[in-house]
């Protein structure tokens, strides 16, 4: 994880004198950490992820209210082919939104701040912990930047969770680097550090995407390692933006 999180800050250092560039391409670039929905435009995103013996399958729409302002909702449905675990059945249902707080332009280090926020309700008390109990509400500040080739971004993201057994917070810190490839091609790496009030939901994923542009739609796949558990995580992704 150390090496890892140096690899990132060493891109950072060898991209700091780059410049960005405002080109239609990053305005359906919806894999990007920083994309932001233009004003009245709708994007759906449909996954497909299997690990430890469980199978997910998820939607979510996102609707772009202005330039600096998107709403959006999800919701999951997973099958545990292990029965004794009976952890099977639809999440939480998660409503939430985003806001642009700062705009590159407007600043000399053309430096993008997002603001994070909102909730999940509903949902089957049999299904994992955390990520599917209900009655939860986070909130992040993300930043980040982007080229022509790249962008970067890191989040911090605080999630409570309220439930009589498996009540608790955490924290989840969230560095990610992005590349713009030959022939619309995409690659994403990244990590996600989670620390919680309860120490037994502590958790460290090293995670990776490959996506394809083919206009405003793109196909991807994603992997994520689990280094505690050592448990991986294979998926299958459609974005359509409209």
């Amino acid at each position: 994880m150390k090496k890892f999180l140096f690899g990132l800050v060493g891109i950072v250092i060898a991209c700091g004198s780059a410049y960005a560039v405002d080109t239609d391409y990053l305005k359906k670039d919806t894999s990007d950490p920083l994309y932001m929905l233009e004003r009245d435009h709708f994007l759906s995103v449909s996954d497909i992820e299997y690990g430890n013996d469980i199978l997910r399958l998820g939607q979510a729409f996102t609707y772009g209210a202005n330039d600096r302002f998107s709403v959006n909702a999800n919701v999951h449905y997973q099958f545990d082919f292990v029965r004794s675990r009976k952890e099977r059945g639809f999440s939480s249902i998660e409503l939430g939104g985003v806001y642009r707080a700062g705009l590159p332009e407007y600043n000399s280090a053309r430096v993008t701040t997002d603001l994070l926020f909102g909730l999940k309700f509903a949902g089957n008390r049999h299904v994992r912990e955390p990520d599917f109990a209900k009655s939860t509400y986070f909130a992040g500040l993300r930043v980040g930047r982007q080229w022509a080739g790249i962008s970067l971004s890191g989040t911090v993201k605080s999630t409570w969770i309220f439930d009589d057994t498996r009540g608790m917070s955490y924290i989840d810190f969230i560095p990610e680097v992005y590349f713009r490839l030959v022939d619309d091609w995409r690659l994403g790496v990244g990590a996600d550090i989670r620390v919680a009030t309860n120490p037994d939901f502590d958790r460290e994923w090293l995670k990776a995407k490959l996506a394809r542009q083919y206009g405003r739609t793109q196909y991807g796949a994603k992997y994520s390692w689990e280094c505690e558990r050592e448990e991986s995580t294979v998926g299958l992704y459609l974005n359509i933006l409209f």
